[in-house]
């Protein structure tokens, strides 16, 4: 059975997945972190006097990748009627990177975009950024 609206809170390294909780308050649910938010090495790059410079930054493609990673566990969950509406919150190079990764299933799922990084922003004080999004049938019912 699907389970109502969804944001998506994603920066290029985090994300939450929040649902209403009822009386203008969210709850997050999940919360995922990408590896290098996990490890932060000088692997990225090289402070060796003569190496080559990658290409393409280390960072911006494993940002990418973060993406891709995002927009497959959402891809999974509407499969799964796990959310029936979905907004994404995220600044803009993240959130086209999500958007563009979604399949049409998915993405017809999708109700509203915020280009805003909001992951570090308590549950608490979600309110006032997401409101627009929360009808009286998302609210939970205690």
């Amino acid at each position: 059975m699907p389970k109502g609206l969804l944001f998506v809170i994603a920066d290029g390294e985090h994300v939450r997945f929040v649902r209403p909780a009822g009386d203008n308050a969210l709850h997050s649910e999940t919360r995922l972190e990408s590896e290098a938010a996990h490890k932060r090495s000088s692997d990225l790059g090289s402070d060796r006097p003569g190496a080559m410079v990658p290409r393409h930054d280390p960072q911006d493609l494993e940002k990418a990748k973060f993406a891709r990673l995002v927009a497959e566990q959402l891809n999974a969950g509407s499969a799964d009627g796990v959310f029936d509406e979905l907004v994404i919150v995220a600044p803009s190079h993240t959130l086209n990177a999500v958007r563009d990764a979604l399949n049409t299933t998915t993405a017809a799922k999708v109700v509203g975009t915020l280009a805003k990084d909001l992951v570090k922003v308590p549950d608490n004080e979600l309110w006032p950024h997401v409101r627009e999004w929360v009808r009286p049938t998302h609210r939970a019912v205690t």
